[in-house]
């Protein structure tokens, strides 16, 4: 059978699949990322298992993995196939795109950040399946944003579109990890939540999990806390629905498991606050922690297409180089780095 590569590379873990020309997960397969022992070792153990996942393939299918996707956190190049930076796994201008296609005897290899991948995923055969322009936002240690327009992802002139999680909610507010005071992801990601929630209820160890069963359970503390993260969620989602009118907002990542107690009170939030505009469906992300895979395998599949019909990359949907053609240009890395790629509570 036909198969490509698909790694989703994240700040703890990998997971990694031989996906179908029908995105089926034909093999799926995970391990630790191992960052503690440096950005050297993290590179041999992408590059090994993808390895061991084009053996698998041949053992399986009798055939080579035709091509490969792989997703990773940070800054990224995807036109030039540079891993430009990640603070959580401490490379710097990493060429992976290269060194996998020479790992896997010189197949094409399609190179994407996590968060736009994984988008590219709920956008085609998720949540968003059938939508022209949806947006989709993980909740998870922080808060980040693919835009999808017709079938793929828009990464922006510098590759930073879709970065909803550094709206600025509550001006003067909490320091943020980019480095500015008040940005959606402090109040209303997964992690804040987990923060505020273990301060008001004097448990140390609670977490945004622990919060969304005790507002489930009538706690008034718990949906003091809830609310003010959905008030913030709120006037962040329309901020961004303002600026892309999309047919629908995905919600994914950790908090988004806590069901109709976050959907129902924002979607009201929502509608209480447009005036104009049209209200997009709001709905949970429909492919969980495989989503990163199957959005590399996307990049893997479009790379092949468009080599077969002779279009560029960028007009698969996989590539994020102006439309002139010249190379996108190397952003310039921040201090400190607002990642915000964990999706978990």
């Amino acid at each position: 059978m036909r198969h490509v590569i698909a790694l989703d590379v994240g700040g703890t873990g990998m997971k990694a699949a031989l996906v179908g020309p029908d995105h089926e997960l034909l093999y799926e397969a995970r391990r630790p990322t191992g960052r503690d022992r440096g950005p050297d070792a993290v590179v041999a153990g992408i590059l090994d298992f993808a390895a061991e996942l084009r053996a698998v393939g041949r053992q399986r299918y009798g055939r080579q993995a035709e091509a490969a996707g792989v997703a990773v956190p940070g800054i990224v190049d995807d036109a030039n196939g540079i891993a430009v930076y990640a603070a959580n796994l401490g490379w710097r201008d990493v060429p992976l795109r290269d060194l996998l296609s020479e790992r896997l005897g010189r197949v094409p290899v399609a190179l994407g950040h996590d968060v736009r991948t994984g988008g590219l995923a709920e956008g085609r055969i998720g949540a968003g399946r059938g939508a022209d322009r949806f947006l989709f936002v993980p909740l998870g240690t922080g808060i980040a944003g693919a835009i999808g327009m017709d079938g793929r992802i828009e990464a922006g002139a510098h590759g930073y579109a879709g970065e909803i999680g550094h709206i600025v909610v509550r001006p003067g507010g909490l320091v943020c990890g980019c480095g500015g005071r008040g940005c959606l992801e402090t109040i209303a990601s997964a992690s804040a939540v987990s923060r505020a929630w273990a301060e008001a209820s004097g448990d140390t160890g609670a977490d945004a999990a622990d919060c969304a069963r005790a507002v489930a359970a009538g706690d008034a503390t718990a949906r003091a806390v809830w609310q003010e993260a959905v008030d913030a969620l709120a006037d962040g989602l329309v901020t961004g629905l303002t600026l892309l009118d999309p047919r629908t907002l995905i919600i994914g990542g950790g908090l988004a498991e806590a069901g109709e107690t976050l959907f129902a009170p924002l979607r009201a939030a929502v509608a209480e606050r447009i005036t104009f505009q049209r209200l997009p469906g709001i709905v949970p992300a429909a492919l969980g922690d495989t989503a990163g895979c199957l959005g590399a395998g996307l990049l893997a599949w479009d790379l092949l297409t468009a080599e077969a019909t002779g279009l560029t990359a960028e007009a698969a949907g996989t590539a994020s180089a102006p439309a002139d053609g010249t190379p996108a240009p190397r952003p310039t890395l921040p201090t400190p780095s607002p990642e915000s790629t964990e999706v978990s509570a």
